[in-house]
């Protein structure tokens, strides 16, 4: 994912003896934005499903994993800021190694996750009956197990293709440098094509069926009640697509420059490239964001609980079949969770525990 943020490009031409470039400027607030906001949001996401929710949908268990992703992902933002400020790479090759593959992976677990999403509203809507027989937690743990298996299998290509440090003098100094490394012009258009369509174009063809043919069933009144999750979860869809496409669509440029050998084509890329890829890093911190504002009618009745209670509302649209008893709006618009009284209690008896019915 940030393949192009250590390249020289990006750190050589804008550092000067006299302080930071436009461009380390611009990517270190890029990515103090990312961290503040998303790495205490998803934290706070986690908590919340993990300690403040009884009983788990498979929406829930979904959003679970991806905040755990993108909490994961964000950890690396201060090693980045740190190259950006210092102009140097400090933390030897293997870490500079590691965090370029767990930036692949956290693209490839969130598209797959989003994938799952959709495909559980796309059953749900269409075969309830078949719906409640495979949401239970033994399937799911299965599916989640599967999914991260391909997320760590498909990112491997990212540590072959990232060279040692490399080291460059700038104005006498001798800097250090992870490099995107490709033995040949096919390894190239190989890691790009696969990136792009594995994860994200044949994704993304998926999840506009099942929306399209869910969005056409939501118009029938008998399925009003699934709207809700349906609307969280396409939200969710809509920022992935927002930050990634720009990404994936300079990845194509890149092979169509090797493929057309047009020198025009890939210095247009590879100049856009350090910014798209800043800007998919946003990603991983919009999330608690959004949910923020599709939970903002529940802060004033249910203070810290809001997040949890727009959780529990997604669960009581009748898409999972145990929600309901153990779930319920009152009139008031207040949530009662297994008839729990207070946030203590639901904290001492619900953190930790994970179940799906």
């Amino acid at each position: 994912m940030m393949a192009n943020i250590t390249s020289p490009n990006v750190s050589l031409s804008s550092t000067t003896s006299s302080g930071l470039g436009t461009g380390n400027i611009i990517g270190i607030t890029i990515l103090v934005v990312a961290f503040v906001f998303g790495f205490p949001g998803n934290l706070f996401v986690v908590w919340t499903i993990m300690c403040r929710i009884t009983r788990r949908s498979v929406t829930c268990l979904m959003v679970l994993n991806l905040s755990i992703a993108d909490a994961l992902l964000l950890l690396t933002a201060p090693l980045f800021m740190r190259f950006l400020a210092a102009g140097t790479w400090e933390f030897g090759p293997v870490v500079c190694k590691l965090i370029h593959y767990l930036g692949c992976v956290n693209m490839y677990a969130s598209i797959f996750l989003i994938c799952i999403m959709s495909l559980d509203r796309y059953v749900a809507v269409n075969w309830p009956v078949i719906s409640q027989q495979l949401r239970t937690k033994k399937s799911m743990m299965k599916i989640l197990l599967g999914l991260w298996s391909l997320a760590f299998l498909f990112a491997l290509p990212m540590l072959f293709y990232r060279k040692d440090l490399q080291p460059y003098l700038n104005k006498g100094l001798t800097i250090y440098i992870c490099m995107p490394y490709h033995p040949s012009s096919n390894h190239k258009i190989f890691q790009y094509l696969m990136e792009s369509i594995s994860g994200f174009f044949l994704p993304f063809i998926l999840i506009v069926f099942c929306y399209t043919n869910v969005g056409r069933k939501l118009q029938d009144a008998r399925f009003k009640k699934r709207q809700r999750t349906s609307r969280l979860i396409l939200i969710i869809v809509v920022a992935f697509t927002v930050f990634w496409l720009p990404y994936h669509i300079v990845n194509m440029m890149l092979v169509s420059g090797i493929l057309n050998n047009s020198t025009r084509i890939l210095k247009a890329a590879q100049t856009m490239k350090p910014n798209v890829t800043a800007f998919a890093f946003l990603s991983s911190s919009i999330n608690p964001i959004l949910y923020v504002f599709a939970g903002s009618s529940f802060i004033r009745s249910a203070g810290v609980n809001f997040m949890a209670k727009l959780f529990v509302a997604t669960n009581s649209d009748g898409s999972s079949r145990g929600f309901s008893r153990t779930t319920k709006i009152s009139r008031n618009d207040s949530v009662e969770m297994t008839k729990i009284p207070d946030t203590n209690s639901i904290k001492d008896k619900t953190c930790g525990k994970l179940m799906l019915s």
